[in-house]
């Protein structure tokens, strides 16, 4: 499969049903969606199987200059999940949720949090091409520890075989954050009622092998790696 960069020029909420109606919230540059994909670890697939939605929790990987238009979001999962293999025959919708901080107001009203969160709508396709397959694979195991797949073997036809590929546009997108202080009513703000904002990240502990790891093996640069940075982005909050 030849790749071809996709083209980075759309507006980042196409149509009505991305638009986001709150308007201080939304962002309307790609390069917000761009900072949630980066920053996120888990994402959720509304799909409707048997008349009933589902949002289902999974991992996801990207490439901004994959083949779909404004690029790729890729999934995976079972050949037996029945979510993957309805969901290239109707719209589906994939959300990314950031937690930067809880905001504690003076009133029960006006808590809320700082986040960063991302709407994707569109209709996936089935990634059957070998090569792209290999590739979204790839992009699902770096976005986790970035540079792990180069230390792992190759899938194998029985594993490939098992799992089912989706690749969804970027292109149809809307992007929410919220950041700052509370916003209390002026009448609030004389109480002696402590406000402000309790930051939050997701923060790595030190790797920990696994029960039959062989004895000796030294945790490899890119875990080592992606924990550092974990645990940088947690003191620094």
């Amino acid at each position: 499969m030849v790749r071809e960069a996709g083209s980075v020029t759309s507006r980042l909420s196409p149509s009505a049903r991305t638009t986001v109606v709150r308007g201080d919230r939304a962002r309307t540059d790609r390069g917000a969606l761009h900072d949630v994909l980066a920053s996120g670890v888990i994402c959720h697939l509304g799909v409707v199987v048997d008349a009933v939605p589902l949002v289902l929790p999974t991992s996801y990987g990207y490439d901004l200059d994959g083949p779909d238009r404004d690029g790729t979001l890729y999934l995976h999962g079972s050949v037996a999940a029945r979510s993957l293999l309805e969901a290239p025959e109707q719209t589906v919708c994939v959300t990314i949720s950031v937690v930067d901080g809880l905001v504690l107001a003076r009133s029960g009203f006006h808590h809320s949090m700082n986040y960063r969160s991302a709407v994707l709508i569109g209709v996936p396709r089935q990634v059957t091409d070998h090569a792209e397959r290999e590739w979204a694979l790839e992009t699902l195991v770096d976005h986790l520890v970035p540079g792990r797949t180069a230390t792992l073997r190759p899938h194998t036809r029985k594993e490939l075989a098992a799992t089912v590929v989706l690749a969804l546009p970027l292109h149809e997108a809307s992007v929410k954050v919220r950041d700052g202080d509370p916003i209390d009513d002026p009448v609030d703000v004389a109480e002696p009622v402590w406000a402000g904002v309790l930051p939050l990240r997701t923060a790595a502990d030190n790797p920990v092998p696994s029960a039959d790891c062989l004895a000796g093996l030294p945790v490899p640069s890119d875990v080592q790696a992606r924990a550092q940075t974990s645990m940088r982005s947690a003191s620094s909050s």
